[in-house]
């Protein structure tokens, strides 16, 4: 989201505008640009530290705006259009304008923080130099004991020949660092390498301590986690294949049933605070070694909270895309990590290392991923016409009549199976295609072609679908239900079933971290229909077919981050429906997040 980007007003009653606000304030809420929120905190912030300077309270406004739109800071030279009907807002003077709240009673009162050309909320200022000073601390102790005999056996058994070269060596500059990032594309070996590092790792601890090692897996959502567990638990059972003694075999086989978590249960969720858990600086978490799938997805506030609730001499590896788009919430801080690392390797609190060959799909999506990583529209666009059974250009013609026998298809197959009650079935037959869109609301939102499919559906069997768990309803979790285990991100599908005495019901069927569970429908809590699915809600998943909805060109949300975690959820087959013109726009745009986090890792102060 551009820090930029306004709002409609749908009326006046609309609870974004704020009636009452006049002054700079009033004019840049009108205008779409501020929200009530926005207003609110800054005339807060001004009461409180009798700030009368409006471009100070103008300033933090803004700051409050641009942590919505996933910045920590605002850069306010940044700010003032050269055009557009912004450009006629009562805009401060830019020269100068940093300075003079570097100056102002809400900066002296420590409500605000200037610092590295930006203008910071408190909080969030606070939080980025914990993590900074939180990564160096850690490195400050030097590397963590390694027996380099018994690693360098463990490497050969557990990555043999030059099949694994690359992961041997990742896995070497893991296996030596106190915190480490592993990242690259998806379909790299990723999972692989962790699973390889954990039994490491374990090996290690075996040859120095009578105590098993405490592996602590968290990813950001439930789906993600199950994700992980799943696809260690089938790396580390290769492994096994290739370790024939049986000490260290019995040393590995533990892992194979280390539960993952989300990050919220991981540090302890706490129903008083969104932002605090039990696990803190005076409650740290036990286990030894700390692993993060996904970290891409991770925010700067709860980056923060592992951090400090990490033993120091806890490692911590950090696993995920850092091409991907980033949390939903204020920071992109494994990109902003990498993006450190790769400049001052030998300053770095944070070890690196990059997989760069793709195992997982063929090599037409390998070249789209790979143009969309380094921005290469024509290379895009050279892999979308490729004309390659991998890859598929929907460019033109009545997009809903072209997509409605394929969306019609998978829904049908998930349909047939819920109805014969076949559960399994029907999860495979969920997985088999994701219809992916940008937006939720709007003609090509996640909405309108989930309210097609059902009309398609609908048509196609001479089916009803008035009551919202009907049989065959494909379903999304969308909040945490920790008293049911029912995860965000989760995935389902409502089946028929019955009763001991067999009285016909109706099942949902949920797969999360500990595997497929069934509830009665009326359990659930906040849960939406998923024939199509926002970009990203898809992080941290994949399917064997996707096609990708790009919105059109005056989105804020198309960019090439979006566009390319789209395309690399797909196992075998990728259908763009886009003009050249909207895909090009996509490779043009990054997702900009102003964060002062690159540049403190990178050797500013």
């Amino acid at each position: 989201m551009s820090l930029l980007e306004t709002f409609e007003p749908v009326g006046g009653d609309d609870r974004r505008l704020a009636l009452s606000a006049s002054g700079a304030l009033g004019a840049f809420n009108r205008a779409g640009l501020l929200t009530a929120a926005d207003v609110h905190i800054a005339r807060t912030l001004a009461r409180v530290s009798h700030e009368q300077d409006e471009d100070a309270v103008l300033a933090a406004a803004l700051a409050s705006r641009a942590v919505r739109s996933g910045s920590v800071a605002v850069d306010l030279a940044d700010l003032t259009p050269d055009e557009g009907p912004l450009r006629d807002l009562p805009w401060p003077a830019t020269d100068g304008w940093t300075e003079r709240v570097a100056g102002s009673r809400l900066v002296r009162e420590g409500a605000l923080v200037v610092d590295q050309g930006l203008v910071y909320l408190q909080r969030y200022h606070h939080q980025e130099v914990q993590v900074v000073d939180d990564l160096r601390a850690r490195a400050a102790q030097g590397p963590p004991p390694v027996d380099d005999v018994v690693l360098a056996a463990g490497l050969e058994r557990v990555f043999p020949g030059e099949g694994y070269a690359e992961q041997r060596a990742a896995a070497q500059v893991l296996a030596h660092a106190r915190t480490a990032v592993l990242t690259g594309g998806p379909g790299t070996g990723k999972t692989t390498t962790v699973a390889g590092v954990l039994a490491l790792l374990a090996e290690q601890a075996a040859a120095g301590s009578e105590r098993p090692l405490r592996v602590g897996l968290a990813a950001p959502t439930g789906k993600a986690a199950a994700r992980v567990r799943a696809a260690v638990a089938g790396a580390l059972g290769e492994i096994l294949d290739r370790t024939p003694d049986p000490a260290t075999r019995a040393v590995i086989e533990p892992l194979a049933d280390v539960e993952a978590l989300t990050l919220h249960r991981l540090l302890g969720w706490r129903p008083d605070s969104r932002t605090r858990f039990r696990h803190d600086l005076s409650n740290r978490l036990p286990h030894d070694v700390v692993l993060v799938d996904e970290a891409s997805m991770v925010s700067l506030t709860h980056m923060a909270r592992l951090l400090e609730a990490l033993r120091p001499s806890a490692r911590l590896i950090l696993v995920g895309d850092a091409d991907q788009l980033v949390s939903v919430d204020a920071g992109a801080v494994l990109a902003d990590i990498v993006a450190g690392a790769a400049r001052t390797p030998l300053a770095s609190p944070v070890a690196l290392a990059r997989l760069r060959t793709v195992h997982r799909y063929g090599e037409t999506i390998g070249a789209l991923a790979e143009a969309l990583r380094v921005g290469d529209a024509d290379a895009v666009v050279a892999a979308l016409s490729a004309g390659s059974a991998e890859v598929e250009w929907v460019r033109k013609g009545d997009v809903t009549a072209y997509l409605r026998p394929l969306v019609t298809r998978h829904a049908r197959a998930v349909l047939d199976a819920a109805r014969r009650g076949d559960a399994e079935l029907a999860m495979r037959a969920l997985g088999r295609h994701r219809l992916l869109c940008a937006h939720r609301e709007g003609p090509q939102g996640v909405r309108t072609w989930n309210r097609w499919a059902e009309t398609w559906l609908g048509e196609d069997t001479g089916l009803t679908f008035y009551d919202p768990m009907y049989v065959g309803r494909p379903l999304l979790v969308t909040a945490n239900d920790y008293a049911t285990g029912v995860l965000n991100g989760d995935t389902g599908v409502v089946v028929a079933s019955q009763k001991p005495d067999g009285t016909p019901v109706r099942m949902a069927v949920i797969e999360g971290p500990a595997g497929a569970q069934r509830f009665a429908p009326g359990r659930l809590g906040d849960v939406e229909t998923m024939h199509a699915m926002t970009i990203h809600k898809a992080q941290g998943s994949q399917a064997e077919e996707v096609t990708v909805l790009l919105p059109e060109t005056e989105s804020p949300l198309l960019t090439r981050e979006l566009f390319y975690t789209a395309v690399t959820r797909a196992q075998e087959r990728v259908r763009v429906v886009a003009t050249e013109e909207v895909v090009r726009a996509a490779v043009a745009r990054r997702v900009v997040r102003a964060s002062g986090l690159r540049q403190r890792l990178g050797g500013a102060s």
